[in-house]
């Protein structure tokens, strides 16, 4: 039953309880219960309203691969505060392997991408390499699980 609820929760994150529980085939309370049940197992951490940036004004997204200079022993540390402070820095990921960061940029145009890019992410702190791959088409998107 769980995996139901979880199921159409993924499918559509604004739904009212009782059209969780209708879906789910439960009675409003109990599926209450089930949800709170989840949220408190860390099962369901939140939700969130998921705006298309391009409808937003941002038509450039940059995926950046990033290796840093590891010789001094809190290079990520300071390179990490200093890349969430800027705004068009959507995700930030560490990673183990030949790469160190990898973050998604967005952009107005490719003009603002430049700012951006010259501007802010060349200052960060202990930077060795970048890499940069420009998003040219989003086939699939989705933090769904197979439940």
């Amino acid at each position: 039953m769980d995996r139901r609820i979880l199921r159409h929760l993924q499918e559509d994150g604004s739904l009212t309880m009782s059209e969780l529980a209708e879906r789910a085939g439960l009675s409003s309370g109990a599926c209450w219960r089930r949800v709170e049940k989840l949220e408190v197992a860390g099962v369901i951490v939140g939700r969130e309203v998921v705006l298309d940036y391009r409808a937003m004004g941002y038509a450039v997204e940059v995926f950046l691969r990033i290796t840093l200079d590891k010789t001094r022993s809190n290079a990520f540390d300071e390179f990490i505060a200093a890349a969430q402070k800027i705004p068009e820095v959507g995700a930030i990921q560490t990673l183990l392997g030949r790469v160190d960061i990898r973050m998604d940029v967005r952009a107005r145009d490719l003009a603002h991408y430049q700012e951006i890019y010259k501007g802010r992410i060349l200052g960060l702190p202990h930077i060795n390499d970048v890499e940069a791959l420009m998003l040219i088409s989003e086939v699939k998107n989705t933090e769904a699980l197979p439940i």
